[in-house]
This record gives structure tokens, C-alpha cells and sequence, in this order.
């Protein structure tokens, strides 16, 4: 089976390669990590040009590549329940569907979110704060603020399986 991964971040690519290892135990797994434009701000600000930006690295690949699946994230910040918080949708698309999820949410320190406001992504703006070197492509935001508990990894794990059920029964989606 082979897996479009709309990213060149290994931190995707391995969500991506451990889920479907998971989903599809009884096959093959190939994955190919293509960068995919997301055609929307460096930071996502809001649900709506997040999911754009998830669905449109995933119509890219859809359109230069071939494969069984294609698989995009686009990590996003909006306030949810007055909350400034992050999260990424998953995208997974096949020849004749297309399907996304999110992952759970994590609330942000407001200086933080100030910052993103006025233009920083997050990945630099947690370096910054917490004297890290690319946070984003190890344990991320959530690492960081869960110390461990979570990884940006394991949430994208969770969001990759729940967002193929659609896949496992499309009579049912």
C-alpha cells in the first residue's frame, strides 16, 4: 500500500507510516514524503484556513503523484471556548474520498498567542520561549507543555485512525 505524506517533516511521516502500519497490519506499507504547498498563512489562524490548508497539500499530491493514500497535516491556532489553543487536521484522501479530522486541542500561554497574532509560527515562537531548536519537527507545542505527556506524534496518531473510520465504512460516510 502505498502513502502520500503531504510533508517532508518527519514528525508527519512517521504519524503517518505508524498508522497505517496499525490500520493495515496485514500490509505492505510504503510511504513517500512529498512538500505539498498549503496555499494559507505560515500560521493558520483559524479552523477554516487550516482545514484549506490540509485539504489543499492533499489535492496537490492527488495531482502529481499516485497512490493509495494521501495524508496531509496543517497545525492551526484559533480561540475555541475563549481559549487560544493549537491543534492540526488530518486529511486523508483515496481515489474517491476525502476525509478530515482533528486533533485534540491544546490550550496556548497567551504570550504565545500574541505572538502568533502579529505574525510568528508557532514552532519559533515556542523555541524562542522555552530555548528549543526546532520544536516543531520533535515533540512540538504539546510536548513541551504536557512535558512528554502528549507528543505532537502521538496526537496525530490518534486523529490519523479516527479520521480513517470513514475509510473502513464508507457506506456509512
Amino acid at each position: 500500500m502505498k502513502i502520500i505524506v503531504a510533508s517532508k517533516n518527519p514528525v508527519k511521516i512517521e504519524a503517518a507510516r505508524k498508522s497505517f502500519a496499525t490500520a493495515f497490519a496485514d500490509h505492505e506499507i510504503e510511504v513517500l514524503a512529498v512538500d505539498a504547498p498549503s496555499l494559507v498563512s505560515e500560521q493558520p489562524m483559524s479552523t477554516q484556513e487550516t482545514r484549506d490548508g490540509a485539504v489543499n497539500r492533499v489535492r496537490y499530491c492527488q495531482q502529481h503523484h499516485s497512490a493509495d493514500y494521501f495524508v496531509s497535516y496543517e497545525g492551526g491556532v484559533d480561540v475555541l471556548d475563549d481559549i487560544p489553543s493549537t491543534y492540526a487536521v488530518v486529511c486523508i484522501a483515496d481515489a474517491s474520498r476525502l476525509q478530515t479530522g482533528r486533533t485534540a486541542t491544546l490550550p496556548l500561554p497567551n504570550q504565545i498567542y500574541q505572538k502568533l497574532k502579529l505574525g510568528e509560527e508557532l514552532g519559533p515562537a515556542m523555541d524562542d520561549m522555552f530555548n528549543t531548536v526546532n520544536i516543531k519537527q520533535k515533540g512540538g507545542a504539546i510536548g513541551q507543555l504536557t512535558n512528554g505527556l502528549e507528543t505532537r506524534s502521538s496526537i496525530y496518531i490518534s486523529a490519523t485512525l479516527l479520521t480513517l473510520s470513514a475509510f473502513f465504512y464508507p457506506d456509512l460516510f
